[in-house]
């Protein structure tokens, strides 16, 4: 066992559980952890204080007056899936609510980082449209794109059918 409490390897886990609880180490298998990237991190907007903006704008070499007036000079958002569709991959625009960067709570306003290892250029989908172009994947394959569990996918694709099938029913 490591000095942070974690196990190096499979052999180690299964000989401790078979020390501890005094069942032969055949009977048990502990997984090892699955999770291979950090957690999405959360940001509340009351913790970005001015003085967090101002220092994170003079690290980008900003300046902090130019935050928040709009697009960048020459530069225009696209408006429609179609002119979105040729633009170049991966997608700078994060602040488009399809980008698997960041999401940002509506109703909270705060701001969670899906990818907190990772800068926006380096991920492999930049565009949640993208991916519903290519077609069907499997829970692992989105899990891996959006970071999450495979189970929390699931649960997700429950409540969004759910939703549909209720806004159906609304129609008749």
């Amino acid at each position: 066992m490591s000095a942070d409490g974690e196990f190096e390897d499979e052999a180690a886990t299964i000989e401790w559980v078979a020390v501890v609880e005094g069942v032969p180490a055949v009977s048990r298998k502990v997984r090892a952890r699955r999770r291979t990237r950090p957690r999405g991190k959360t940001i509340a907007v009351k913790r970005l204080t001015r003085a967090v903006l101002r220092e994170g704008a003079k690290e980008a070499g900003l300046d902090f007056a130019e935050i928040g007036l709009g697009e960048a000079e020459g530069a225009e958002r696209p408006r429609t899936r179609a002119a979105c569709r040729g633009e170049a991959r991966p997608c700078p625009w994060v602040s488009c609510k399809h980008h698997l960067y960041l999401d940002i709570n509506p109703v909270t306003g705060s701001i969670k980082l899906n990818f907190p290892d990772l800068e926006p250029w380096e991920l492999n989908d930049t565009c949640a449209l993208d991916v519903a172009e290519r077609g069907s994947s499997t829970l692992d394959e989105i899990g891996l794109i959006t970071n999450l569990t495979r189970e929390r996918i699931r649960q997700l694709e429950v409540r969004g059918l759910s939703k549909l099938r209720d806004s159906g029913r609304h129609l008749r």
